[in-house]
């Protein structure tokens, strides 16, 4: 019995070779994977249950046939180019043989794995559709019913006291809290009154967490250009559910710009009451001005005026924001790289502004460092900067964090030389500041620091002028996390 009729024919031909070649094959062992071209055909024949990974040609004419049929089949792109593999006739068994235990070896293994694989994902992909279906179909079901997918149920209106001094400041150097008076299950999200909103050079930083554990709900970050005067709906997702547990907000601002956060009407609960790290006598048992709104747990909340999805959802994950102290930023240490020595100092710090000056020069880097001012944990930093003279001249400003105790002067010599941070530290690249306004500077990490780091904040020229320079970095915001995991949206 030949070997051509011992062998099944294979679901998928790897080999191609060209029909003159047809009784070199034929009876071989590699038969039933061999995809025969035709050439010399004014239309070429299509590749049918075959994907070539091979061309055996045995003589200089199949080899040219081969070569041309090829050309054709590459130029439909539905497949690698294919290479070509010259059999010696002397050794065709052997040959044969070893293109046999490849094809049908590694390389058929991994095609049946890839097609079970691909006829699991068209399962799941059915089950997924069946699902979303379902959902479809429950909340068509309720919006049948007249049951509002958001509802309104708490509400502390604005009011302004003639005594107000504003929030603003409180803001952007420390926080705000404030505890919801509801329970977290079906929570929507959360709408906040802003009295004035500036248009650029900032951000509001909102996120909502749970009191009992600490863990995160949400995150929204979003820059003063997206915000309205009036409500802003700050939306989840989908509705809280589980157990019932007390939700806390956290409100922040960055940038040199203050935001009109309004406040409620006083109220006897001190429970309730807005709070914050440094006091403030607007928040003498004053709470926010806040909405809250609940909806089916699971279900998307329907969309409303002003709404504004998260940027981050932060599952399981326990957050702190924290600002760098008065005492840390007092211990800048000036590490600049540079061969011109100015008169004036390069790098000081404001004590009455919370700010850090780092003035470039003509040539090099100029360059502070504050030694372990990165909690471990931490996964974002932002700050504001500005040139702090109406007729400086333009600076570019950039942040680094190395490992603790790390040689510091080593770390920006190496990013002069280099322009870019040793392995070990994380760079956030330069950003043009003017006069004309301050710019809000975002540097977020791909994973939490392990251990403390290292500060430092550089400056260099942009042009041939450093006149006046004066750059100020202030509003210093840093997030650190523990646990869970996240994703942005």
């Amino acid at each position: 019995m030949s070997s051509s009729v011992r062998q099944s024919p294979a679901k998928r031909r790897l080999v191609v070779a060209s029909d003159r070649d047809r009784a070199n094959v034929e009876g071989s062992d590699i038969e039933h994977l061999v995809h025969f071209l035709e050439t010399g055909t004014s239309s070429q024949t299509p590749l049918q249950n075959a994907f070539p990974l091979v061309g055996l040609a045995f003589s200089d004419e199949g080899e040219a046939e081969l070569r041309e049929g090829l050309a054709a089949v590459n130029a439909l792109g539905t497949v690698p180019e294919v290479p070509i593999q010259r059999v010696d006739l002397s050794s065709k068994a052997e040959s044969l043989a070893l293109v046999r235990a490849l094809v049908e070896g590694g390389v058929g293994r991994l095609a049946r794995f890839t097609t079970s694989v691909t006829s699991e994902l068209a399962i799941l992909r059915r089950e997924r559709e069946a699902l979303l279906e379902n959902y479809r179909a429950l909340e068509d079901a309720f919006q049948a019913r007249n049951w509002e997918p958001v509802t309104e149920i708490f509400a502390h209106d604005p009011y302004v006291d003639p005594k107000d001094e504003g929030i603003g400041q409180l803001l952007a150097t420390g926080y705000v809290e404030q505890l919801l008076p509801v329970s977290s299950h079906g929570v929507a999200g959360v709408a906040l009154h802003l009295n004035s909103v500036p248009r650029e050079g900032g951000e509001l930083s909102v996120m909502l967490s749970y009191v009992e554990n600490g863990e995160g709900v949400a995150e929204w970050s979003v820059p003063y250009a997206q915000l309205a005067g009036g409500w802003n709906f700050f939306a989840l997702p989908r509705t809280c559910g589980g157990g019932a547990r007390t939700l806390r907000l956290r409100v922040s601002t960055t940038g040199a710009e203050t935001v009109g956060l309004s406040l409620g009407y006083p109220i006897a609960s001190e429970r309730y009451t807005a709070r914050s790290e440094a006091p403030h006598a607007d928040l003498d048992l004053r709470p926010l001005a806040f909405r809250v709104y609940t909806g089916l747990p699971g279900v998307r909340p329907t969309r409303m005026p002003n709404m504004i999805a998260p940027t981050a959802l932060l599952d399981g994950r326990f957050i702190e924001d924290y600002r760098l102290a008065v005492d840390l930023l007092s211990q800048i240490v000036d590490v600049s790289v540079t061969p011109i020595v100015p008169e004036f100092q390069t790098v000081r710090f404001l004590e009455h502004e919370h700010a850090v000056v780092c003035h470039p020069l003509a040539s090099g880097i100029s360059a502070g460092t504050i030694g372990r001012a990165v909690e471990a944990g931490t996964i974002s930093f932002s700050a504001s900067a500005i040139i702090d003279h109406p007729k400086g001249a333009p600076a570019a400003v950039s942040f680094l964090l190395a490992p603790a105790n790390s040689n510091a002067r080593s770390e920006v010599a190496e990013l002069a030389r280099k322009g870019s941070a040793k392995p070990s530290a994380f760079f956030s690249g330069w950003r043009e500041v003017t006069a004309e306004q301050a710019v809000n500077i975002n540097f977020q990490l791909d994973e939490p620091v392990r251990a403390p780091m290292d500060l430092m904040i550089l400056s260099r020229a942009v042009t041939d002028s450093v006149d006046f320079s004066w750059l100020k970095v202030s509003g210093f915001r840093l997030v650190k996390q523990s646990g869970g995991t996240s994703h942005v949206r």
